[in-house]
């Protein structure tokens, strides 16, 4: 098989070139002696580390932090073109959710008469997507340019690094932003693959873990935003699943796992399961417990175990349990009114003020409650 750019075929108007050699053709006639000289030198440093050691690139030159938008992107909610559509007659593409929503074409303004499929500039981006990241190793010189191959006659691909994990995420918020709901999902759907194949390499490792509890919350955010309680949960719960595996001591682990199970206690006590929302109201108020235990400094850990009292004495109260209630609102209180925020922490102090306030009417609702019962 050829070791050509897998783009060069795809490009549009530039003969079959790789577009960004094409794209950067005159910089680099003006720089071939530099470059000759670089390419000799990576050469030799990649004979001395071995190909196995050379990490994967983007076929297009790009990583996660230098993506620009361009071509294979949409200019309404800016992350790459999903489900590609062009609006008619004026043939201005965009993803097919974002210009539904135009009667005019946000780019020039002519009337959208129609919108039709571009199943061609679809099929480029898919290719895109599925290519970053996952480039070849480098052949040696004895390869004669063949592809490696392992025992099954597969093609054997540099570790999917998380610049590719990265970069899908960095368009997912983007689409997620922008109310492309389905972008976002098929985005961090194939993020979430990478890391359980990943997984299936390394065992448990605490980082893929990590990254693997967080992409699937934000799948159960996708689903949740789209009406699909049912799956939504499906993805929170799993999430808590992979984020119960690690250590309490890493907080932005602490924060993600707590509110996946909060949304899972969301959408049941929605759905009028309140003996579910308990349970999982409970089971992350433990993990802050365990967290304030572990950063008994970190002031946004005892304002976080407050909203958790708060949200299981809200289903205490509601369940019957009045004197239960009462007693977590007032730990809650407790929590807060002992908790002394200085000057630079004016966006925690504002928090703290928002929950204790909410604290105080339940426990004045609750003294109104009783004052009021007959004698």
């Amino acid at each position: 098989m050829s070791s050509l750019c897998p783009f060069a075929k795809g490009a549009i108007g530039v003969g079959g070139v790789c577009p960004m050699k094409s794209a950067e053709k005159t910089k680099e006639s003006n720089n071939n002696n530099t470059n000759k000289e670089e390419k000799e030198e990576k050469h030799v440093e990649e004979q001395k580390i071995g190909p196995a050691t050379i990490p994967a690139k983007c076929p297009y030159g790009y990583d996660s932090e230098t993506f620009k938008l361009g071509p294979l992107s949409c200019m309404i909610c800016q992350a790459l073109l999903y489900d590609s559509s062009k609006c008619m007659p004026c043939a201005h593409k965009f993803c097919k959710v974002c210009i539904s929503r135009f009667r005019d074409c946000p780019l020039c303004g002519a009337d959208i008469e129609k919108i039709e499929p571009d199943t061609d500039l679809q099929a480029t981006v898919d290719r895109f997507i599925d290519g970053h990241a996952r480039i070849k190793r480098t052949q040696s010189s004895s390869d004669k340019g063949e592809e490696t191959v392992d025992a099954q006659g597969k093609v054997i691909y540099e570790d999917v690094s998380m610049e590719r994990g990265a970069f899908l995420v960095q368009q997912a918020m983007r689409a997620f932003r922008a109310r492309n709901i389905e972008s976002a999902k098929s985005r961090l759907g194939l993020c979430a693959e990478d890391i359980r194949a990943q997984l299936k390499v390394t065992e448990d490792s605490e980082e893929l873990c990590s990254q693997l509890g967080a992409v699937l919350g934000m799948l159960g955010d996708c689903c949740r935003s789209m009406g699909d309680a049912d799956s939504a949960i499906k993805y929170y719960e799993e999430s808590a699943e992979f984020l119960s595996k690690l250590p309490i001591k890493d907080l932005e682990v602490v924060h993600t796992l707590s509110v996946s199970l909060n949304k899972v206690g969301d959408l049941q006590y929605y759905a009028g399961d309140l003996q579910s929302a308990r349970n999982y109201y409970a089971r992350s108020l433990e993990v802050r417990r365990q967290a304030v235990k572990e950063h008994s400094n970190a002031s946004s850990q005892v304002i976080d175990l407050a909203t958790s009292l708060a949200k299981v004495a809200d289903v205490d109260r509601n369940l019957g349990e009045e004197n239960t209630a009462i007693n977590g609102f007032k730990e809650a209180v407790e929590c807060l009114e002992s908790l002394k925020l200085d000057s630079s922490e004016a966006a925690l102090e504002k928090k703290r003020r928002s929950v204790l306030d909410f604290l105080q009417n339940q426990l004045t609702e609750n003294s109104s409650q009783v004052s009021s019962s007959p004698a």
